[in-house]
């Protein structure tokens, strides 16, 4: 690794953020990097993070696809030299030691710390670990997360100690919600851990007062009308590429309009401003489409839409040059599409779920991060209230639900890289596996493309 000497930074070089290739501000933590990587780095190393790669650890670190795998950026943060001694041990801004340069740690080192092994032997206690990529056996394979919309910290005590699960903390409880629990729970619930531990059911109970406030206004905030866009036609018309993707264009237009309608009633409307915002929307937009398709409009995608498809014949060409990414994007959507069919998702689960996705707080420009994350916490706990209060039997439930937030992210930013010109087959693709094909493995979806989309179909 360089010294820092041979990094000097001048504000007039445009030189590039060492983990990400985005424009760099300055030294930070001993290497010339961004003020996200810097930020994300402060955030791991105070917070004691440990998340996971559930690829090959190996993932791809650009300015775009950064966010898509917290493990992979801490470990590159710490492969490029970053320095965590000098973090400042009150988290306050400032580094420690200004004079701290880049420092090289050994492969167990940089082990210890990305397994999250160093934090617990200094603290004593069951490290939090963190999901960027979920290894639960209902996940798909692999996947990606936005940083700023990580998971909520959740918790398990040990995989060898009986688990006293389904509760917050009071301190969290009270900041986030509002209503006491009892503080007989010393542990944030640890998603992951959740998931794959052996759960016991959980007693009935009501629902705290609060999350159902919160709920409830929530849903107020959604339009569930269903979609104006015109879905039908005439038998025996046959559709072309561009009238197919015309229709795409107008209900994306449609699903758009009600997502800007939608953060004017939230009921935290007042609480950020508008150019907070329009940062966020600009971020998620993608997101919330997917997510309400998914979802509250799924009985029209799945059926109006896909009807439409089946009038629409791709040629040769068209089939042969479908992309890797198109493909990785049609597995993805089939997969998502099942799993919210076997969750059987309600209103107030994915408005939960949407406002959760929404409110991000890793993007530049956010003039109000910890009113954010607050946001972000306040409706994690209210989802997983609300799951453990109407189906007090399935206690993965609430972590199977929050794994699809990921996935859906990982969606989004793969859609980008797919052509314009093949989105028509990528979504008659889709639909045409999950509308004639429910209970196809995964493993087969991919021969939809040869043997399922024949002509007339």
């Amino acid at each position: 690794i360089c010294s820092v000497h041979d990094w000097g930074y001048d504000q007039a070089d445009p030189r590039l953020c060492l983990i990400c290739g985005d424009r760099a501000t300055g030294l930070h933590y001993g290497i010339i990097s961004c003020e996200g990587c810097k930020g994300f780095f402060k955030r791991s190393i105070c917070n004691k993070r440990v998340y996971r790669c559930s690829r090959d650890k190996n993932c791809e670190m650009s300015r775009k696809q950064r966010n898509r795998c917290q493990y992979c950026r801490l470990l590159k943060c710490l492969q490029m030299g970053m320095n965590r001694k000098a973090i400042r041990e009150d988290g306050m801004p400032g580094g420690r030691n200004k004079s701290i340069g880049p420092v090289e740690i050994s492969n167990e080192e940089m082990e210890r710390i990305m397994t999250g092994q160093e934090f617990k032997e200094d603290a004593g206690l069951p490290e939090h670990t963190w999901g960027n990529n979920r290894d639960s056996d209902h996940s798909s394979p692999d996947n990606g997360v936005s940083e700023g919309n990580q998971p909520s910290p959740v918790s398990t005590l040990s995989s060898s100690k009986s688990l006293e699960m389904n509760s917050y903390t009071a301190t969290y409880r009270d900041q986030y919600v509002g209503t006491p629990v009892s503080s007989h729970y010393k542990f944030l619930p640890h998603l992951f851990g959740y998931a794959q531990s052996v759960l016991r059911p959980t007693l009935a109970r009501s629902l705290y007062s609060q999350s159902q406030t919160l709920v409830s206004q929530l849903v107020a905030a959604e339009d569930l009308a269903p979609l104006g866009t015109p879905m039908l036609i005439e038998d025996g018309y046959r559709v072309t590429q561009g009238e197919l993707f015309a229709l795409l264009c107008r209900l994306a237009d449609e699903l758009l309009f009600r997502q800007i309608s939608w953060i004017k009633r939230l009921p935290f409307f007042c609480e950020l401003s508008i150019d907070d915002y329009t940062l966020l929307l600009s971020a998620t937009w993608q997101e919330l489409i997917l997510l309400s398709s998914l979802t509250i409009y799924s009985g029209q995608m799945f059926g109006d839409l896909a009807n439409i498809t089946t009038k629409y014949s791709p040629s040769d060409y068209e089939l042969q040059g479908f992309s890797e990414d198109g493909m990785d994007v049609m597995e993805r959507l089939i997969y998502l599409f099942r799993k919210f069919n076997q969750l059987k998702v309600s209103n107030e689960e994915y408005a939960c779920m949407k406002a959760i996705n929404f409110l991000t707080q890793d993007i530049r420009g956010l003039t109000n991060v910890s009113q954010l994350e607050k946001l972000n916490k306040r409706y994690w706990y209210v989802c997983q209230d609300l799951a453990e209060y109407k189906y007090p039997h399935q206690p993965k439930r609430f972590p199977e639900i929050m794994m699809c937030l990921p996935e859906i992210r990982h969606i989004a930013g793969k859609l980008v890289n797919v052509p314009l010109e093949q989105l028509p087959l990528l979504f008659k693709a889709v639909l045409h596996s999950c509308k004639f094909s429910p209970n196809t493995l995964r493993a087969g979806t991919t021969t939809c493309l040869t043997t399922g989309l024949i002509p007339g179909n």
